[in-house]
């Protein structure tokens, strides 16, 4: 699914006016459903969560925190519900695992930390302790009860904010920001804040800032010519971070959020590469999803975060 342009527009206008009735019965339907008790977790349980629809950088902060956990010794393991593939679990990832099974990010976070996919968060909670963890990061999860959090995390994308703050199907959000932020101890602001996301955040509310940058992949792709293509929440992200970091963007395709790539999609992607004497460059997650017979011939660019004050999200997670 494509966002409808009005989600990035104004709330008084008439598509996003004419729904907002639709948008108050979401709203009230989220707020019974996140009242519920959830299971109670022996161990601390992190969540990376966000409150519009679509991609926000969810995956990258779970990503980071992960490996800062790890650091400091502990044993963590992420639960996520596999967005996109079809395993009902709880299943502890692989790496033999096919994305349409676990979905694309499961894959990603397995590479740092024992990753669980489940429909049911608590039961997914329950076998990872049972594997070992003493401390729980969820991947999305901030509207899902199943599962009490001891910190959560409200993902900002700082290039889309929360669009025109209308709630689902009025607008992107899942349910009203203040609702949202009544269960969050700090937001992660990812990139400028180009729409004054942060005006819209209760003034107690701690804001950590962060910047996507580039991996090491980028290098040997200086000064060269690309087609860039990508089907996560915001494909200009990914363009933009390869500009930034000094390659030469001649192509672009844009897919939707999580698709799966057919063989002959990819191969009309390299002819048209070729035909541009282009390399054909996508993202870690769309990297996942290719024809493993045509992996070989895309390269990669991952991007991880810079965080502007790294000790302010530390003290937090030292909370945990």
């Amino acid at each position: 699914m494509r966002p409808p342009g009005f989600w990035a527009g104004s709330r008084h206008g008439l598509p996003a006016t004419v729904l907002a009735p639709l948008g108050a019965l979401v709203a009230a339907t989220t707020a019974r459903r996140v009242a519920r008790p959830g299971f109670r977790a022996p161990v601390p349980v992190i969540c990376c969560g966000n409150v519009t629809l679509g991609g926000a950088g969810k995956t990258i902060v779970a990503l980071d925190l992960a490996q800062r956990l790890a650091a400091r010794g502990r044993c963590v393991h992420v639960l996520l519900r596999g967005y996109g593939g079809t395993m009902r679990g709880p299943h502890r990832v692989t790496p033999d695992d096919d994305s349409a099974a676990v979905g694309d990010e499961a894959l990603l976070l397995a590479a740092v930390a024992p990753t669980w996919v489940g429909a049911d968060r608590a039961a997914s909670a329950r076998a990872a302790i049972a594997d070992g963890a003493d401390i729980l990061l969820l991947d999305d999860g901030l509207q899902n009860p199943t599962l009490a959090k001891d910190v959560a995390l409200l993902v900002i994308d700082g290039g889309f904010g929360f669009g025109n703050a209308r709630v689902f199907p009025a607008g992107p959000l899942r349910e009203p920001i203040m609702q949202a932020t009544s269960r969050c101890q700090a937001a992660v602001l990812i990139g400028p804040d180009r729409t004054v996301a942060a005006t819209m955040l209760p003034a107690s509310l701690p804001v950590l800032r962060a910047r996507l940058i580039p991996g090491p992949e980028i290098a040997a792709l200086a000064g060269r010519s690309v087609l860039a293509f990508a089907g996560i929440g915001r494909p200009e992200k990914f363009f933009a971070t390869l500009t930034e970091g000094g390659v030469r963007v001649v192509a672009t395709a844009r897919f939707s959020d999580h698709h799966r790539y057919r063989t002959a999609e990819i191969e009309r992607l390299l002819t048209r590469a070729a035909s541009e004497d282009a390399m054909p460059v996508t993202t870690a997650k769309d990297f996942v999803r290719l024809p493993p017979s045509l992996r070989g011939r895309v390269k990669m660019v991952g991007v991880s975060l810079r965080w502007d004050d790294a000790d302010a999200l530390e003290r937090i997670l030292h909370g945990a």
